[in-house]
């Protein structure tokens, strides 16, 4: 076996296809969010405009969060030492699951690396603790539920994204007197979509199915304190398990689920992917808590970013530029081929000083390639201005196809 000419063709494969993802090597400038250096391939650097960042309200730089980590790290040092089990719980991490805890009117929260590890060993955990369980999941969950679901051991049933109809046929097939959970995300990221929260809260009592909500993208973005779009239609109460994230919307690093105290302490004892690990560093669990804790009083953030949000929806779609809005803080801009994609991303970067990421296959669909424009509110008009700009012209130079606003 030529072990690197196989590893060639997987590679070459890709490069065919025009969805061979590149990494970008930018440098972020404290107190200038969202403005960063590229580190060209030539050795140069390119001052930029960071359009497809996860860091939704630039919580990675507030004052606040960088306090708390620098005083951990004076405090503690560096990393944990070890796992949760094998002393590598801090004050630090006991603070930041309280605050999430609090945050989703739960009785407990249990921090994990990150959000993907949070939703893999909660959801391949659960039928370890209700033997026979069928997990019911969104067909356009994310990557790490559907790994989750995968591998659980148990029974999975797949309803189609966001179909009520569908869900209440899969789980009328199925025993009644077997344990189900509905597994499904608040935002779906790719198109900016809601889960109907409400309807899959009704359908689980009336199955007697436990809820798990994927509430990612929302937390710190959606609701009074942040706790997200569950929290926004008063609905927190009525779902089992929530997963989020502390890398996005909260800037730092980091996934947890917040649940009753039972339901915490059972995941905590049986899943590996929270055994087996060493635990966040003291200082991104206090950065994290502080951001935490920041958002649950400041609202003008959120209103900030769904301002600049709105604004660049409204601008795009007077260009005709077919983007996908369903009312979210995301910006979908709907190309539908992986080369051009990829060409219009990068002469974004290398013409205009943009850097917004080709969104490809497995990601998304085939066909449905795309770019995803995140604002934050520190985006501001002069940053909006040379996006519009910039995308009508490469529009045109890829003579690709425009909605008709006359309509």
């Amino acid at each position: 076996m030529n072990y690197d000419a196989k590893l060639d063709q997987a590679i070459a494969r890709l490069h065919e296809e025009g969805r061979y993802r590149t990494f970008i090597d930018i440098e972020r400038h404290k107190g200038h969010f969202p403005h960063a250096t590229w580190k060209c391939p030539d050795g140069t650097d390119q001052p930029i405009t960071v359009w497809c960042g996860n860091d939704y309200l630039g919580m990675g730089q507030h004052p606040a969060v960088l306090d708390a980590m620098h005083e951990a790290i004076d405090a503690t040092g560096a990393g944990s030492g070890g796992t949760r089990n094998i002393s590598g719980t801090t004050v630090y991490h006991k603070a930041l699951e309280a605050e999430l805890a609090d945050l989703h009117g739960k009785e407990a929260a249990l921090l994990f690396t990150s959000a993907y590890i949070a939703n893999d060993a909660t959801l391949s955990t659960l039928p370890k603790l209700f033997p026979g369980m069928i997990i019911y999941s969104d067909a356009l969950n994310h990557a790490s539920m559907i790994e989750g679901v995968r591998r659980n051991g148990g029974a999975k049933r797949i309803f189609r994204h966001n179909d009520l109809d569908h869900l209440r046929e899969l789980l009328e097939a199925d025993d009644p007197a077997a344990p189900k959970v509905i597994a499904f995300e608040s935002i779906y990221s790719m198109d900016g979509d809601f889960g109907p929260i409400e309807a899959i809260c009704d359908l689980a009592d009336e199955f007697g199915a436990l809820t798990y909500i994927d509430e990612v993208h929302a937390v710190g973005m959606y609701g009074p304190r942040g706790a997200g779009v569950a929290e926004r239609d008063r609905l927190m109460h009525r779902l089992d398990i929530i997963n989020g994230t502390l890398a996005k919307a909260y800037g730092v690093m980091g996934g947890y689920i917040a649940a009753s105290a039972k339901m915490c302490d059972a995941i905590r004892s049986y899943a590996p992917g929270f055994i087996f690990t060493t635990s966040l560093s003291p200082a991104v669990a206090a950065g994290a808590a502080a951001s935490v804790r920041h958002l649950k009083t400041d609202q003008s953030l959120r209103d900030q970013q769904q301002t600049q949000a709105r604004i660049l929806k409204m601008r795009l779609k007077g260009l005709g530029l077919p983007l996908i809005d369903h009312g979210s803080h995301i910006v979908p801009v709907m190309v539908g081929d992986p080369v051009h994609t990829k060409i219009i991303s990068d002469m974004l970067l290398e013409r205009h000083g943009i850097y917004v990421q080709p969104i490809n296959f497995p990601t998304v669909p085939r066909g449905t390639e795309r770019l995803r424009f995140t604002p934050s509110p520190v985006h501001g008009p002069d940053d909006i201005d040379r996006v519009v700009k910039a995308m009508d012209e490469l529009w045109n130079h890829c003579a690709l196809n425009r909605a008709d606003i006359s309509a």
